[in-house]
């Protein structure tokens, strides 16, 4: 099937690891000229050759941290040597804690919202003009089943990507006039396919041990809260299973659909 990406110029953030580098993988093997993004220039050289490999037109990696207000015009200039934007992904995101909001600290908050949200913010903004001046474009952002249904114990992670959500749908009113398509996908549970791909900045890297914070203090009555299941055989989603929604909301075999938060959640939400 042709999903009409060949040459097309397409900037992934948050590529070094699990759906930004799956998302990446995919677009490279439909053609297109990526543009990936990332703190781990160790895994972004691997994943610039991982892509060629897959059949990429062209693919080059961008170190830059989007909590850096200078990064977008960055990744905009690296971007632009490839040939005109015509696709932005944006998947950085990632929950800088968790636990109750009772006792959360303040001086955290704006690292969950910024981190989720503020990144998709200026990426957004950077290359909207571009597209608009072209009439064309296709923006994807990566929110959460969070943001859907509030995932337990990550109260402001959950509210930002509610917000990611709802920029999705007003920025797809806006600029649909232009000729540029906006949607988001809502991922439920996703796992790393290849451990050993991950960047040192991931927050599934071991060395992190974010998912092992305060696991001992956790009651029976919250891990009842926190379960849910899915109806398609496994309880788990692969990163390529976000990426195959991702690529064809960024293709031309999307293009009457806009405005949409598309949850990719084994049917957990039923």
């Amino acid at each position: 099937m042709d999903f009409q990406l060949q040459d097309k110029v397409a900037i992934v953030t948050g590529a070094t690891a699990n759906i930004g580098r799956a998302v990446a993988l995919d677009l490279a093997a439909e053609g297109a000229k990526v543009v990936a993004v990332g703190r781990d220039a160790d895994a972004g050289t691997r994943l610039v050759a991982d892509c060629k490999a897959h059949g990429a037109a062209d693919a080059v990696f961008v170190a830059a941290d989007l909590l850096d207000p200078a990064s977008p015009a960055k990744i905009l200039a690296a971007a632009d040597a490839l040939g005109p934007v015509d696709v932005l992904v944006n998947n950085v995101g990632g929950n800088v804690d968790q636990g109750f909001f009772a006792d959360s600290d303040p001086a955290k908050w704006m690292a969950d919202i910024d981190l989720n949200f503020g990144t998709v913010l200026r990426m957004t903004h950077a290359v909207l003009p571009g597209m608009i001046a072209r009439k064309t474009g296709a923006i994807v952002n990566v929110g959460s089943t969070a943001g859907l249904v509030g995932d337990y114990m990550l109260p402001v992670y959950s509210a930002a990507k509610g917000a990611v959500h709802s920029f999705t749908i007003v920025l797809a009113k806006e600029v649909g006039q232009h000729g540029i398509r906006v949607n988001a996908i809502a991922p439920y549970a996703t796992i790393p396919t290849d451990p050993a791909a991950l960047s040192k900045g991931s927050r599934f890297n071991p060395e992190s041990g974010l998912f092992s914070k305060g696991q001992a203090s956790v009651s029976e009555e919250d891990r009842a809260i926190r379960q849910r299941r899915t109806f398609v055989g496994k309880p788990f989603a692969s990163a390529e299973e976000m990426a195959a929604m991702v690529t064809f909301l960024a293709s031309g075999r999307a293009s009457f659909i806009t405005g949409q938060v598309y949850p990719v959640d084994g049917g957990a939400l039923l």
